[in-house]
């Protein structure tokens, strides 16, 4: 097996509340994250899930242990290094929508165009061909205001994807949309992230369906990640914790795998 794109040693995160009393969200973490695959991170709110995703990112530094990202760890570095490191990402948060003072064309280019040398014949023909692996071709010349939920989406992703990252971070990314177009976000998520090959870490509540998406599964439970391979393994499992887990999102009875088929 490949070495971990990204590791976490014992990492350890708390947060201090207004009475002066301590929330220790992250105890000793320990995970690995592996290139090429899509790591899906659960588990119930207040668990540490998006609080991964800003450690990952450098955004915020944990208390104590270490976070590696391509064997490099980036909790000793300083402003200009992790600069380098973010390079290779690309994030897709709940609430970052695209400009509302652009049309879709607009919002895909305008990494390329701040980050890039390409000429602006280039950089069109790449955000052409964008918009047609996301289904978004007719749609370049709108606005936000006149896109569907889903379709946002879309327009996120793409504009996410253009400097072709190595590593994707997504949080919470299907809120505010119905059932359905949570499935069709996520089923373009797995095409896409097939045929790009990049790294997928994503943070969601949407249980059980966005574990079809995983390589790899991960449970924030009391400040520890309990690690799966599929959503069997969770479901089989004999600790209690993850029982109650099954139970709360899953049901008595559940086999992912074969739902929807």
């Amino acid at each position: 097996m490949s070495e971990p794109i990204i590791q976490f040693v014992d990492v350890h995160k708390s947060f201090e509340g207004a009475n002066g009393s301590v929330q220790k969200v992250l105890r000793g973490v320990n995970l690995q994250i592996f290139p090429g695959l899509t790591t899906v991170i659960g588990g119930a709110s207040g668990q540490g899930k998006s609080v991964a995703i800003k450690l990952i990112l450098g955004l915020m530094k944990p208390d104590s242990g270490q976070i590696l990202v391509e064997g490099k760890d980036i909790t000793v570095m300083d402003a200009g290094e992790l600069n380098k490191v973010r390079a290779n990402f690309g994030v897709v948060f709940q609430g970052v929508a695209p400009f509302d003072s652009m049309t879709v064309f607009e919002n895909v280019a305008l990494p390329l165009q701040e980050n890039t040398r390409l000429s602006k014949q280039e950089i069109r023909e790449r955000v052409e061909q964008s918009l047609q692996q996301f289904g978004l071709s007719g749609h370049e010349d709108k606005f936000p205001a006149q896109l569907s939920g889903g379709m946002l989406k879309r327009v996120g992703l793409a504009r996410a994807l253009q400097l072709q990252p190595k590593i994707m971070l997504f949080d919470e990314p299907t809120t505010g949309l119905d059932p359905s177009r949570s499935l069709e976000i996520y089923r373009l998520f797995y095409k896409i992230q097939r045929e790009m090959g990049y790294t997928a870490v994503i943070v969601s509540h949407d249980i059980p369906k966005i574990f079809n998406l995983a390589d790899q599964l991960v449970v924030m439970h009391e400040g520890m990640a309990k690690v799966f391979n599929s959503s069997e393994d969770i479901q089989w499992s004999n600790d209690p914790i993850i029982k109650d887990f099954v139970e709360m999102t899953m049901g008595h009875i559940y086999q992912s795998r074969l739902e929807n088929e």
